[in-house]
């Protein structure tokens, strides 16, 4: 059964979501396939407007999660929720932003391989992971306005975990990823609301 948040989410971001459907199975190859099918020319303006979608579902279970959430397994490597959340807002960012300067024809010759497994800050506090989201937001925004008629010019960015990808499609994986982590702090907002007072803590939570 479809949780109440992907059916929601996907109700504004359809590209995003349908795309992410293909971890959800376990069939990533499925994932480039919808990756490339719905990042097509012209895609980039639908695109930014189903990242603030995610912008917006982030930053609902940021404000949703009770205080101890925070310091808690992220589902994630060994990163607390913090950490993960703070990971996502860079990584959402610093996606959009490499495509970018591939559409513009500025990216370095120097540029280093993706590091894709980069916790956030320990403990930046609530309304600072917040701040984050709103900071990817709004990179994202000026970002695609160099990817917009380039959604198709190939990127060299090398990502250790998907290889390669098109201009557009990079903006629409950064949206995949965000899904990816919101799945992790949807079911660690569910563990939190079933678990007992006295078990909220991190013995209690599943990595």
């Amino acid at each position: 059964m479809t949780p109440v948040w992907v059916s929601e989410l996907e109700r504004v971001a359809p590209d995003v979501v349908g795309a992410w459907r293909g971890i959800e199975v376990g069939q990533f190859l499925s994932v480039r396939r919808a990756i490339r099918r719905r990042a097509a020319d012209g895609s980039a303006t639908a695109i930014v407007m189903q990242l603030d979608a995610t912008a917006n579902a982030l930053t609902e279970i940021i404000r949703a999660l009770p205080d101890v959430a925070f310091q808690l397994p992220g589902g994630e490597e060994d990163w607390t929720v913090a950490e993960t959340i703070g990971h996502v807002s860079a990584a959402r960012a610093g996606l959009v932003l490499a495509a970018a300067l591939a559409a513009s024809g500025r990216w370095p010759e120097d540029a280093p391989r993706v590091v894709p497994s980069v916790p956030g800050p320990p403990d930046p506090g609530r309304e600072a992971l917040i701040a984050k989201v709103e900071q990817s937001r709004r990179i994202i925004a000026r970002s695609a306005r160099s990817i917009a008629g380039h959604e198709t010019d190939p990127c060299p960015l090398d990502h250790p975990l998907v290889g390669r990808l098109r201009c557009g499609e990079w903006l629409l994986f950064a949206g995949v990823h965000d899904v990816m982590h919101l799945e992790q702090l949807h079911d660690i907002a569910s563990q939190l609301a079933a678990a007992p007072e006295p078990e909220r803590g991190p013995a209690h939570l599943v990595r």
